[in-house]
């Protein structure tokens, strides 16, 4: 199939284009965030293709997967062609909902005609997406193979815009996990911590966009990974994180939950729990080898790409075009 998506979230983008089909990035002049084209920090296969955005109109597309509410609109006006109607389309839900939670109305919930796909059922569960069809298909990861030293007695968390986005992710917990434990930040804008928090010198570094496959190397050096993220989706860093050996501290909040089971980390709804495994974890690295290497099976069994490609083959073979519909694809309707 020749798939139309958007460069929205990388580390889920990374996975969904390992599969067997044609992905179509739209591409503008100015690499905005309608039009990033191939990803830079992620290592993508050549069947991810960037298309300007003046050629859409004029190429096959046979099916279009949706991220955020205005795409639809950028579709009709870039191709011709009304999502669900003219083209198949799917709308995949990375997020959690915000507003009046659980009470919050999906962007989709007054139509019938695209699929909703939710990547944890803890997001199915909260989003009120009224009579469209729903599903849910489960993250999977690159396997990023078993690189764990924990060499470093250091925490390791991952987080974009932590300032921006503040307690939502538990950037306030930050200050306390470090007075216990040295702590890293690696992400977009985490050098901004440096200046909102009052933290004592050393005991926060910052490592400010790392392409993926470094950052993976210079996770797995520290000695434990901590999720401190109140309100997101199921965070993609925290499952890499498994894959990479590495024992787990995280929230007992949203998909995470399921995620990790007690042998493969610790999870609490306390603040003070969360900066005791950390410390516990730090200065146990026999405790932290053992309990990250379950870790690892966990998210591999669960987790794993084959299972995340497989479950997406299926539902886009029963929502992608017929061969009829796919013959004519490349035609533009208004």
């Amino acid at each position: 199939m020749r798939i139309l998506l958007w460069h929205v979230h990388g580390s889920w983008t990374t996975s969904f284009v390992q599969g067997r089909h044609d992905y179509l990035l739209p591409l503008t002049p100015g690499r905005d965030a309608d039009g990033l084209g191939r990803a830079t920090s992620w290592d993508w296969p050549a069947s991810v293709q960037e298309v300007p955005v003046e050629r859409l109109r004029d190429t096959d597309v046979d099916l279009v997967v949706l991220q955020r509410p205005h795409e639809l609109d950028l579709v009709r006006g870039w191709t011709g062609r009304v999502p669900g109607r003219d083209v198949p389309a799917v709308y995949v839900e990375h997020n959690t909902p915000g507003g009046e939670v659980p009470f919050t109305r999906h962007p989709l919930a007054d139509q019938s005609e695209i699929p909703v796909v939710h990547v944890t059922h803890f997001n199915r569960l909260f989003w009120d997406c009224g009579r469209a069809p729903v599903d849910v298909v489960e993250h999977g990861i690159v396997d990023p193979g078993h690189r764990y030293s924990g060499e470093w007695a250091r925490a390791a968390v991952v987080v974009n815009d932590p300032v921006r986005r503040g307690r939502a992710v538990g950037t306030d917990l930050l200050p306390a996990i470090a007075d216990a434990v040295p702590v890293d930040a690696f992400g977009i804008n985490v050098h901004q911590l440096d200046d909102a928090l009052a933290v004592e010198p050393g005991r926060l570094w910052t490592f400010e966009g790392l392409p993926q496959g470094r950052m993976h190397t210079e996770l797995a050096r520290r000695r434990v990974y901590v999720h401190t993220s109140r309100w997101t989706s199921l965070g993609l860093s925290l499952l890499e994180a498994m894959h990479l050996g590495m024992p787990v501290v995280a929230l007992a909040t949203t998909e995470a939950v399921a995620a990790v089971p007690p042998e493969a980390g610790v999870l609490t709804t306390r603040p003070e729990e969360l900066v005791a495994a950390v410390w516990r974890f730090a200065h146990d690295p026999e405790e932290a080898h053992r309990v990250g290497a379950v870790a690892r099976q966990t998210a591999l069994a669960r987790y794993g790409l084959g299972r995340f490609l497989a479950d997406w083959d299926a539902r886009l073979g029963a929502w992608g075009p017929t061969d009829a519909e796919s013959s004519s694809a490349g035609s533009a309707s208004t």
